[in-house]
């Protein structure tokens, strides 16, 4: 077992949430062009062979257990609708206000971690994750009922990724993230494979086997790319800290989408919306430092 080392585990997560909005803002130009069950495909097709020669060349030889292959089926499918879920959600939102509406999945994944997995949380993790929710609140721009039935699907995203971390930390410890990873994108492959064949001989709109060219290539490879990156940091990050205490980390990803979606799309939040992502950012940064001295204090 890989003792907690927390300040690791910080630096990670907060790594993954520079990466992670990169990645969405390639999705979300991949909306218009291709349909979602070919993206949620692609996107772990290139996932395994991007990993697959880094385990090879491991000198770990790869042999999980019934229960480790369980654990990771799992976390796969629940990673299979997150993203599916997140497609759908940039199709529909802007950048910002999706990632936004998705940032319950902190305080669900504080919940889980606290009663699922007995993780201590302290008053001031506690307080400083209702903080930047409250945050995330200011941040959202549209309400239900101006985006309609569209605004559900950050929600998906959040409870599947909430999921998804919870059962992360069950094998974050026992096994390499990078062959956890490889071994998730070989499964969802097998998993959604038949699906599109079997979607292109009933002629399915949307759901059949195709292979992509030009610009979409591109853009997929370089999802697939930011993508994986993106979950083998935040792999690591649990395999170094309890998932309590990254909670209140991931806020950070709020403002580095709000840059993004800026460059790339020209959408720029207003004053409320500023205000949210100040006081987001702060509380990140507050557990950030109380957690280094602690662990200063702990050597």
């Amino acid at each position: 077992m890989t003792r907690d080392r927390t300040f690791l585990g910080i630096l990670l997560m907060l790594s993954f949430s520079c990466v992670a909005p990169m990645g969405d803002a390639v999705v979300k130009l991949l909306g218009p062009l291709v349909p979602v069950a070919i993206f949620v495909f692609y996107r772990f097709v290139l996932q395994a062979a991007f990993l697959t020669p880094f385990a090879l060349m491991s000198k770990q030889r790869l042999r999980p257990t019934r229960r480790q292959l369980g654990l990771i089926l799992l976390r796969t499918l629940f990673h299979i609708v997150g993203i599916g879920g997140m497609f759908m959600a940039l199709r529909y939102l802007p950048l910002a206000d999706a990632v936004a509406i998705a940032f319950v999945m902190p305080f669900l994944q504080l919940l889980l971690g606290k009663y699922f997995l007995n993780e201590t949380v302290g008053k001031h993790r506690l307080l400083a994750c209702c903080v930047g929710f409250c945050g995330t609140l200011l941040v959202i721009q549209p309400s239900f009922v101006s985006v309609g039935l569209a605004a559900l699907w950050p929600l998906l995203v959040a409870v599947a990724f909430a999921l998804f971390i919870l059962v992360g930390r069950q094998i974050a410890q026992e096994m390499d993230p990078i062959d956890i990873q490889m071994c998730s994108g070989w499964m969802a492959t097998a998993l959604l494979l038949p699906l599109l064949l079997i979607g292109q001989k009933l002629g399915f709109e949307g759901v059949s086997f195709v292979i992509p060219e030009g610009k979409v290539l591109w853009l997929l490879l370089l999802a697939g790319v930011l993508g994986t990156l993106a979950h083998l940091l935040m792999t690591w990050s649990l395999r170094f800290a309890p998932s309590t205490t990254l909670a209140p980390l991931t806020y950070v990803e709020i403002p580095i989408t709000t840059i993004v979606g800026f460059i790339v799309f020209g959408d720029l939040p207003n004053g409320l919306a500023a205000l949210g992502i100040v006081i987001t950012v702060v509380a990140g940064l507050y557990i950030v430092f109380r957690e280094r001295a602690i662990h200063r204090a702990a050597q």
